[in-house]
């Protein structure tokens, strides 16, 4: 069976971490979706490590990876991550594969991204510019180029072709620079190809379900989070792609009867990156507090999260579209210091009290509805039980439990490996 584990809430949950924990219990690691834009940070022999576009089970000696087609991969941000990754001591020639349908992004989708956000002046998406839309749009408007076309002899010809058009869009930007940014970019990519025409390049949907049928347990590994997801997210301030439990099936081609668990990752607390709609974020020391307290900054591009209670709304909201059937709750060591901890179990909209997402959150002035717990002021970090942790913390935890009516069977309590409860 295929396990899916994915995040709840804007990214940034921690999955990486807790795809590190699990991977031991698989026979595969597939990534389904997202690009580099994001990263999934895990610490390996005390060593911080960030990855990008390879999944998170490439330190497990016998755990078999597969980045799926539903990725869109830059050559050159891959190829510095495997080389990263090497100089662990990490040999992905045995034990990394990659879907011959992935996307590719080439220098001319940054460049595309870099002048459409520009353009957007105020109304900026907060694109992280690595070409990640553009190279879906290329994907969905059948232009793209894939894995599978590197080891082609006419690669270089069908790049051409595509970067021809995306210079006749580039030439809608009144955008200077962009000539310079590419020529560097293709400098990179032409000296990123050949590595990865080494990889292991195979038919990712034949692979997997060979795999299935063989025996073997799956786990498939999401990128950013529930709430950003291309249809279902805070609209148009979202990724390209489909982030939900959905996105498994089309993201590495296997038929829905094959999923059984859908494992959930969400933080005791809730952060966003780039613009749109928060509506528990806290513009006050409190959330300056969260920020420290959490380290929230992004670990591709350093930027800081903005912070504030968790969303109990949105929760039940990307539970009841993957289909949770459990819940991992990160980073709830970070509440220690709070003297009171609060959860939004409702917006207020116009005099109107709901527990349901609106179609369109942007613009809208949204007031959350605070239930209160009173918080533990104890150091949780050296717990190493569930029932160790502090009577507080636990109703906390049980509140989130009982309104999401999934259960919460996890708590990270630090960023360890070792640091996670089972309940």
């Amino acid at each position: 069976m295929v396990d899916v584990l994915l995040g709840l809430q804007w990214g940034d949950e921690g999955k990486g971490k807790i795809v590190d924990y699990f991977a031991g219990r698989y026979d595969v690691i597939a990534r389904f979706q997202g690009g580099p834009n994001a990263g999934h940070t895990l610490y390996v022999n005390g060593q911080k490590v960030v990855l990008r576009t390879i999944p998170s089970g490439v330190f497990h000696d016998k755990t078999i990876n597969l980045i799926g087609n539903g990725v869109v991969l830059d050559p050159v941000a891959f190829k510095k991550e495997s080389e990263d990754i090497a100089a662990l001591g990490i040999d992905l020639t045995k034990n990394l594969f990659i879907a011959e349908k992935t996307h590719i992004i080439v220098p001319t989708h940054r460049a595309l991204d870099k002048a459409s956000e520009i353009s957007k002046g105020n109304d900026k998406i907060g694109s992280t510019l690595k070409g990640i839309g553009p190279a879906y749009m290329d994907k969905t408007g059948r232009n793209g180029l894939r894995v599978g076309d590197v080891i082609s002899a006419d690669f270089e010809a069908l790049y051409a072709k595509l970067k021809q058009k995306h210079l006749q869009m580039l030439s809608q930007y009144n955008v200077e620079g962009l000539e310079a940014d590419i020529e560097a970019w293709e400098k990179e990519f032409f000296e990123a190809v050949p590595f990865l025409k080494k990889m292991n390049i195979v038919s990712g949907e034949y692979f997997l379900n060979e795999k299935l049928k063989a025996g073997k347990k799956v786990l498939a590994e999401g990128a950013q989070g529930s709430m950003l997801d291309v249809d279902f997210g805070t609209y148009p301030f979202v990724t390209s792609s489909n982030t939900i439990s959905a996105g498994v099936c089309t993201g590495l081609g296997i038929a829905p009867q094959w999923i059984k668990e859908v494992i959930g990752v969400t933080k005791a607390y809730c952060t966003r990156v780039g613009s749109g709609p928060f509506p528990t974020e806290l513009h006050d020391a409190t959330g300056e507090k969260l920020r420290e307290a959490g380290h929230e900054f992004g670990a591709v591009t350093g930027r800081p999260r903005r912070c504030g209670w968790i969303d109990l709304v949105a929760l039940n909201y990307t539970c009841m579209l993957s289909g949770v059937t459990q819940l991992v709750m990160t980073k709830s060591d970070v509440l220690d210091e709070f003297d009171e901890v609060l959860a939004c179990t409702a917006y207020n909209i116009d005099g109107q009290q709901t527990k349901q997402l609106p179609f369109q959150l942007n613009g809208l002035e949204v007031t959350p509805v605070w239930e209160t717990f009173n918080g533990w002021s104890e150091k949780t970090a050296t717990c190493k039980q569930f029932n160790e942790l502090p009577s507080e913390m636990k109703t906390f935890v049980e509140a989130v439990d009982n309104y999401l009516g999934v259960p919460v069977k996890y708590v990270s309590n630090g960023p360890g490996r070792d640091q996670i409860l089972e309940r």
